[in-house]
Protein backbone atom coordinates (compact mmCIF):
# COMPACT_ATOMS: atom_id res chain seq x y z
CA UNK A 1 0.00 0.00 0.00
CA UNK A 2 1.21 3.55 -1.02
CA UNK A 3 1.88 5.95 2.09
CA UNK A 4 -0.35 8.63 2.53
CA UNK A 5 2.19 9.81 5.73
CA UNK A 6 3.56 13.61 4.95
CA UNK A 7 7.26 11.52 6.59
CA UNK A 8 9.73 11.58 4.06
CA UNK A 9 12.87 9.50 5.36
CA UNK A 10 16.10 10.70 4.08
CA UNK A 11 18.29 7.56 3.49
CA UNK A 12 21.84 9.59 3.82
CA UNK A 13 23.83 6.17 3.96
CA UNK A 14 27.02 5.78 2.02
CA UNK A 15 26.18 1.89 0.55
CA UNK A 16 23.78 -0.07 -0.53
CA UNK A 17 23.82 -2.41 2.54
CA UNK A 18 23.24 -0.19 5.00
CA UNK A 19 20.47 1.26 3.40
CA UNK A 20 18.66 -2.10 3.05
CA UNK A 21 19.21 -2.94 6.12
CA UNK A 22 17.80 0.62 7.58
CA UNK A 23 14.68 0.17 4.80
CA UNK A 24 13.67 -3.64 5.63
CA UNK A 25 12.92 -2.11 8.63
CA UNK A 26 10.03 0.41 7.58
CA UNK A 27 6.94 0.18 5.67
CA UNK A 28 6.00 1.76 2.47
CA UNK A 29 2.34 2.60 4.07
CA UNK A 30 4.17 4.84 6.88
CA UNK A 31 6.66 6.75 5.11
CA UNK A 32 8.44 7.79 1.66
CA UNK A 33 12.16 7.49 1.17
CA UNK A 34 14.55 10.37 0.25
CA UNK A 35 17.75 9.37 -1.92
CA UNK A 36 20.45 11.64 -2.35
CA UNK A 37 23.69 12.86 -3.84
CA UNK A 38 25.95 10.77 -1.64
CA UNK A 39 23.59 7.29 -2.07
CA UNK A 40 23.15 7.95 -6.11
CA UNK A 41 26.42 8.82 -6.96
CA UNK A 42 27.61 5.63 -5.54
CA UNK A 43 24.70 3.20 -6.04
CA UNK A 44 23.12 4.88 -9.05
CA UNK A 45 20.11 3.91 -10.30
CA UNK A 46 19.79 0.65 -9.75
CA UNK A 47 19.08 1.37 -6.01
CA UNK A 48 16.28 3.54 -7.18
CA UNK A 49 14.58 1.03 -8.73
CA UNK A 50 14.77 -1.58 -6.35
CA UNK A 51 12.98 0.90 -3.65
CA UNK A 52 10.41 1.51 -6.38
CA UNK A 53 9.55 -2.26 -7.13
CA UNK A 54 9.56 -2.55 -3.27
CA UNK A 55 6.55 0.11 -3.35
CA UNK A 56 8.16 2.89 -1.61
CA UNK A 57 7.62 6.33 -3.41
CA UNK A 58 10.78 7.75 -3.63
CA UNK A 59 11.99 11.34 -4.06
CA UNK A 60 14.91 11.52 -5.89
CA UNK A 61 16.67 14.90 -4.23
CA UNK A 62 20.04 15.98 -6.73
CA UNK A 63 18.63 19.52 -7.00
CA UNK A 64 19.37 19.48 -10.82
CA UNK A 65 21.34 22.77 -11.76
CA UNK A 66 22.55 23.64 -15.52
CA UNK A 67 21.73 24.63 -18.43
CA UNK A 68 17.77 24.42 -19.34
CA UNK A 69 18.28 21.50 -21.80
CA UNK A 70 21.29 19.36 -19.67
CA UNK A 71 18.03 19.65 -16.98
CA UNK A 72 15.59 18.93 -18.65
CA UNK A 73 17.16 15.87 -20.14
CA UNK A 74 17.90 14.24 -16.29
CA UNK A 75 14.60 15.17 -15.34
CA UNK A 76 12.93 12.97 -18.18
CA UNK A 77 15.87 10.23 -17.39
CA UNK A 78 14.86 10.72 -13.23
CA UNK A 79 11.02 9.99 -14.59
CA UNK A 80 12.22 6.83 -16.18
CA UNK A 81 13.20 5.31 -12.91
CA UNK A 82 9.32 5.39 -11.45
CA UNK A 83 10.34 8.17 -8.72
CA UNK A 84 7.76 9.79 -7.16
CA UNK A 85 9.27 13.47 -6.82
CA UNK A 86 12.80 15.00 -8.43
CA UNK A 87 13.82 18.73 -7.46
CA UNK A 88 15.57 21.03 -9.64
CA UNK A 89 17.82 24.40 -8.02
CA UNK A 90 15.59 27.42 -8.18
CA UNK A 91 18.54 29.21 -8.53
CA UNK A 92 19.21 27.97 -11.76
CA UNK A 93 16.13 30.68 -12.98
CA UNK A 94 12.74 30.57 -14.84
CA UNK A 95 13.51 29.27 -17.99
CA UNK A 96 15.76 26.12 -16.39
CA UNK A 97 12.93 25.49 -14.36
CA UNK A 98 10.09 25.31 -17.35
CA UNK A 99 12.26 23.41 -19.63
CA UNK A 100 12.45 20.58 -16.60
CA UNK A 101 8.56 21.05 -16.37
CA UNK A 102 8.10 20.56 -20.19
CA UNK A 103 10.75 17.43 -20.74
CA UNK A 104 8.58 15.63 -17.27
CA UNK A 105 5.04 16.63 -19.34
CA UNK A 106 6.35 15.27 -22.35
CA UNK A 107 7.69 12.09 -21.33
CA UNK A 108 6.08 9.18 -21.58
CA UNK A 109 4.24 7.18 -18.43
CA UNK A 110 3.70 8.35 -14.75
CA UNK A 111 5.14 11.92 -14.26
CA UNK A 112 6.61 12.71 -11.11
CA UNK A 113 6.25 16.02 -9.18
CA UNK A 114 8.61 18.28 -9.77
CA UNK A 115 9.79 20.93 -7.19
CA UNK A 116 12.58 23.29 -6.52
CA UNK A 117 15.19 23.91 -3.90
CA UNK A 118 15.23 27.59 -2.25
CA UNK A 119 17.55 28.62 0.22
CA UNK A 120 18.97 25.05 1.65
CA UNK A 121 18.37 24.99 5.61
CA UNK A 122 21.79 24.34 6.55
CA UNK A 123 22.43 28.25 5.53
CA UNK A 124 20.99 31.49 6.77
CA UNK A 125 21.92 35.20 7.08
CA UNK A 126 25.44 35.16 7.23
CA UNK A 127 26.03 32.83 4.46
CA UNK A 128 23.85 35.44 2.12
CA UNK A 129 25.81 38.23 3.47
CA UNK A 130 29.19 36.87 2.63
CA UNK A 131 27.62 36.45 -0.90
CA UNK A 132 27.12 40.23 -1.11
CA UNK A 133 23.18 39.34 -1.27
CA UNK A 134 21.23 41.97 0.58
CA UNK A 135 18.34 39.84 1.39
CA UNK A 136 17.31 38.03 4.34
CA UNK A 137 16.68 34.23 4.34
CA UNK A 138 13.13 34.30 4.00
CA UNK A 139 12.89 37.32 1.55
CA UNK A 140 15.24 35.23 -1.10
CA UNK A 141 12.79 32.09 -0.16
CA UNK A 142 9.57 34.17 -1.00
CA UNK A 143 11.06 35.11 -4.19
CA UNK A 144 12.53 31.54 -5.41
CA UNK A 145 8.90 30.12 -4.61
CA UNK A 146 7.33 32.60 -6.80
CA UNK A 147 9.56 31.90 -9.77
CA UNK A 148 9.07 28.28 -9.17
CA UNK A 149 5.14 28.34 -9.28
CA UNK A 150 5.68 30.84 -12.66
CA UNK A 151 7.80 27.96 -13.67
CA UNK A 152 5.01 26.12 -13.51
CA UNK A 153 6.31 23.47 -10.65
CA UNK A 154 4.43 21.66 -8.15
CA UNK A 155 6.28 23.26 -5.35
CA UNK A 156 9.69 23.99 -3.91
CA UNK A 157 11.91 23.06 -0.83
CA UNK A 158 11.81 25.47 1.92
CA UNK A 159 12.61 25.34 5.54
CA UNK A 160 9.41 25.38 7.97
CA UNK A 161 10.36 28.52 9.18
CA UNK A 162 9.28 29.96 5.68
CA UNK A 163 5.91 27.48 5.66
CA UNK A 164 3.42 29.04 7.03
CA UNK A 165 3.87 32.82 4.65
CA UNK A 166 4.25 30.31 1.95
CA UNK A 167 1.71 28.59 2.34
CA UNK A 168 -0.60 32.22 2.57
CA UNK A 169 0.96 33.60 -0.66
CA UNK A 170 1.25 30.29 -2.93
CA UNK A 171 -2.14 28.48 -2.05
CA UNK A 172 -2.91 26.13 -0.96
CA UNK A 173 -2.22 23.50 -3.68
CA UNK A 174 1.18 24.16 -4.18
CA UNK A 175 3.66 21.75 -2.15
CA UNK A 176 5.99 22.60 0.80
CA UNK A 177 8.63 19.83 1.05
CA UNK A 178 10.50 20.97 4.47
CA UNK A 179 13.72 19.38 5.18
CA UNK A 180 15.39 20.01 9.11
CA UNK A 181 12.21 18.64 10.71
CA UNK A 182 13.59 17.64 14.30
CA UNK A 183 10.83 15.74 17.04
CA UNK A 184 11.43 17.98 20.08
CA UNK A 185 13.67 15.46 21.74
CA UNK A 186 16.01 15.50 18.73
CA UNK A 187 19.26 17.31 18.30
CA UNK A 188 19.91 20.48 15.52
CA UNK A 189 22.96 18.23 13.57
CA UNK A 190 24.19 20.48 10.83
CA UNK A 191 21.08 22.28 10.22
CA UNK A 192 20.60 25.74 11.31
CA UNK A 193 16.54 26.43 10.79
CA UNK A 194 14.94 23.49 13.09
CA UNK A 195 10.92 22.89 13.36
CA UNK A 196 8.87 19.98 15.08
CA UNK A 197 6.66 17.63 12.73
CA UNK A 198 3.86 18.88 14.39
CA UNK A 199 4.75 22.76 14.48
CA UNK A 200 5.38 22.36 10.84
CA UNK A 201 2.46 20.76 9.68
CA UNK A 202 0.35 23.10 11.23
CA UNK A 203 2.32 25.76 9.73
CA UNK A 204 1.28 24.52 6.60
CA UNK A 205 4.05 22.38 5.04
CA UNK A 206 2.94 19.39 2.67
CA UNK A 207 5.85 16.92 3.37
CA UNK A 208 8.17 16.67 5.72
CA UNK A 209 12.07 15.32 5.34
CA UNK A 210 13.11 13.58 8.58
CA UNK A 211 16.93 11.82 8.84
CA UNK A 212 18.97 10.78 11.71
CA UNK A 213 16.70 11.07 14.33
CA UNK A 214 14.70 8.17 12.27
CA UNK A 215 17.79 6.68 10.39
CA UNK A 216 20.42 6.42 13.56
CA UNK A 217 17.41 5.25 16.42
CA UNK A 218 17.70 2.14 17.61
CA UNK A 219 14.36 1.26 16.93
CA UNK A 220 13.93 3.19 13.67
CA UNK A 221 10.70 2.07 12.72
CA UNK A 222 9.69 2.67 16.42
CA UNK A 223 10.40 6.53 15.86
CA UNK A 224 8.81 6.48 12.56
CA UNK A 225 5.41 5.14 14.02
CA UNK A 226 5.53 7.93 17.19
CA UNK A 227 6.07 10.87 14.49
CA UNK A 228 3.24 9.81 12.09
CA UNK A 229 1.21 9.26 15.03
CA UNK A 230 1.70 12.55 16.88
CA UNK A 231 0.64 13.69 13.26
CA UNK A 232 -2.86 11.87 13.25
CA UNK A 233 -3.93 13.20 16.55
Amino acid sequence: MKSSSPVIVALDFPSEKETMQLVEQLEPSLCRLKVGKELFTRCGPALVRQLVDKNFDVFLDLKYHDIPNTVARACAAAADLGVWMLNVHALGGEKMMSAAKQALSTNNGKTPLLIAVTWLTSSGQSELDALGVKSTPQDMVSRLATMTQDAGLDGVVCSAQEAQILRQSMGDDFLLVTPGIRPADAGKDDQCRVVTPERAMQDGASYLVIGRPITQANDPCKVLQSIVATLNT
